[in-house]
């Protein structure tokens, strides 16, 4: 299957059926204009015009029902609806509307065969249709890294597919393993990891011409999360497979930029490990030496995904880059602020923070900027040692987890997600499972801030 197949769409428009949007407040006047036979076909069809619905007509084209919004919704519920064969639709359809039909074709087909072919749409700007593929395909790799369960997705399965993705668009890659970290003074990352059987590693790729701006983008990778001694119970632990999911959102954006070749110098830090129970784990009351120099006494063994970061993040600070951004499934309390389908945002800088909030609307990819409340710096406070990883109090869990982040970024903007990276219920083009949260709209504002080549 073509990546251009694999996305839902056809570059060949012979014999295709037409889709026709129809927003809801002109159902009425439309109606007036069809002849008697085809309002028999509508009202067979139970048709108003109401959004999510479709209807057929005598010549074959399908009439859409549409709310008028330029949204994710529009196309994303067509394509596993309609009957598979061929489709093409008015050349006014934007690239989000056609982004929703594509990532409305997704189906993790790792352990299972497919139960149907989802339809194709006829796309006959080439330009347009790559633009719209390469982001369909950046959602498509990211949700497939988050729905492989720890069995095969371990850090040495991480780092292979971060291998392939910098063979296929020509990065260099360093991988960090085990006791090597040590040498690089990663010390947290070592300890969240050294209990499993597949070893911690922090994997580095670079990709574009030195000369142009510096982005790093970082992501964590647990890539099963126990809780390691403070265990999770059962039902905690049933989806920490998708622990890994900030780095699957962080390697799915730098295939987004490396894909449309923005002229920027991209890094990709994605810190791997799996958090496991053995007669090495870390405990509570230990303390780890940091990349940065700082100390952090153990309070939880369950807050393990801010000690890949810390390392990870103070090895960012030192190119000095003009932006860091990272993702990272880390905190129930963002769950708890924003629920299950918006992204949890915390920034050092205004207008970065601004733009991206903006740019979440225009792309249906909704952040939600939270505080970094310098107030509650006296959370982190250790008797002995710098810091501490996880508050005593329960409040403001997901502050106290940015704010400890934030002890390890030097003077460089910086964009920290706190995600769930995986949708708790179907939708138009958004499917139960994995997701690519706030990867969009970073896309988005990283291309209006340094363009395209």
């Amino acid at each position: 299957m073509t990546h251009l197949e694999k996305a839902g769409f056809s570059e060949v428009d012979e014999q295709a059926s037409v889709l026709r949007l129809l927003a809801t407040h002109a159902f009425d006047k439309f109606a007036q204009d069809l002849s008697a036979e085809d309002n028999q076909w509508l009202q067979r069809q139970s048709f108003t015009g109401a959004p999510g619905q479709f209807a057929w007509l005598q010549n074959g084209d399908v009439i859409i029902g549409w709310d008028g919004k330029d949204d994710l919704n529009t196309l994303g519920h067509l394509p596993m609806s309609l009957p598979e064969g061929l489709y093409t639709i008015d050349s006014s359809v934007t690239d989000l509307q056609l982004i929703g039909w594509g990532m409305g074709c997704y189906q993790f087909q790792r352990y299972t065969k497919a139960s149907r072919k989802p339809a194709s749409l006829y796309l006959a700007d080439a330009a347009q249709r790559q633009r719209v593929i390469n982001s369909v395909l950046a959602t498509f790799f990211t949700r497939d890294l988050i729905n492989t369960p720890a069995q095969d997705m371990a850090p040495s399965h991480l780092q292979a597919e971060a291998e392939a993705l910098a063979d296929q668009f020509g990065a260099s890659i360093n991988a960090i393993v085990g006791e090597a970290l040590l040498d690089l003074e990663c010390g947290a990352i070592h300890a969240v990891g050294r209990a499993a059987d597949d070893a911690p590693r922090l994997l580095d790729i670079t990709w574009g011409d030195p000369s142009h701006p510096k982005v790093t983008i970082v992501g964590k990778g647990v890539t099963f999360d126990s809780g390691g001694l403070n265990m999770k119970p059962s039902g905690g632990m049933r989806l920490m497979k998708k622990d890994m999911g900030g780095a699957a959102i962080a390697m799915g954006l730098g295939y987004l930029v490396m894909s449309q070749q923005l002229p920027i110098r991209l890094r990709l830090l994605i810190p791997a490990a799996e958090n496991c129970v053995a007669g090495n784990a870390f405990r509570p009351g230990d303390v780890l030496h940091t990349h940065k120099g700082l100390t952090v006494e153990i309070d939880n063994t369950d807050a393990e995904g801010r000690l890949l970061l810390c390392d990870a993040l103070s090895i960012a600070s030192e190119e000095k880059p003009e932006l860091i951004v990272d993702y990272a499934t880390l905190t129930g309390s963002a769950r708890s602020a924003v629920g299950a389908e918006i992204a949890a945002m915390f920034c050092n800088d205004d207008k970065v923070a601004q733009d991206i909030s903006t740019n979440g609307v225009e792309q249906d990819d909704p952040v939600w900027r939270m505080p970094l409340h310098k107030g509650y710096d006296y959370m982190l406070k250790s008797k002995v040692a710098d810091l501490v990883n996880s508050a005593a109090t329960p409040y403001a869990g997901a502050i106290s987890a940015a704010l400890f982040l934030q002890q390890f970024v030097e003077d460089t903007p910086w964009v920290h997600f706190d995600v769930m990276a995986f949708n708790t219920r179907n939708r138009p083009a958004r499917f139960e499972g994995g997701e690519a949260m706030a990867m969009r709209s970073v896309y988005e504002y990283l291309e209006t801030r340094y363009g395209k080549s």
